[in-house]
């Protein structure tokens, strides 16, 4: 298997993109942050001391997904056109789910699971003083298009 960050010695680099064809890239990504039921109303309620949950997690995944290639290796700076993040309540925890879009010559993957997991992150930071039993999981990727795989 050959890898496109490693040249044919092994040295770690940046893929080239600049022959590719510009498309309309468009990723999908999800996780997930449990927290106590309790919790989960305390935001609804907007009875957490810090400020509004939701609305910061949102703003922090917007900004974390255009912060991509300076916090990820190799990424490529892409310039994003759109960026979505929705937060679906269940009983125990939250339903993050992202949507980032660009037309560029390369994906949108690592933007979208970025500000998923930051999104998430924000949230936990918000609320740690009250629920340490809050745990991030099943961060991934679930759609993917445009370009020569999608």
């Amino acid at each position: 298997m050959e890898f496109s960050h490693l040249s044919g010695s092994g040295d770690i680099r940046m893929v080239d993109i600049s022959q590719k064809k510009r498309t309309h890239r468009k990723a999908v990504a999800q996780g997930f942050i449990s927290m106590q039921a309790a919790t989960v109303q305390q935001i609804v309620n907007a009875d957490i001391a810090k400020g509004n949950v939701l609305s910061a997690a949102k703003i922090a995944g917007i900004q974390a997904a255009k912060k991509t290639a300076d916090l990820i290796p190799l990424c490529h700076n892409i310039d994003l056109t759109w960026i979505d993040i929705e937060f679906n309540q269940q009983k125990e925890g939250f339903l993050i789910t992202t949507t980032v879009q660009a037309e560029y010559t390369t994906g949108v993957e690592m933007e979208a699971l970025t500000a998923a997991a930051v999104s998430a992150l924000t949230i936990y930071d918000m609320c740690k003083a009250v629920d340490k039993s809050m745990m991030i999981k099943d961060i991934k990727l679930l759609e993917k298009t445009g370009g020569k795989s999608g």
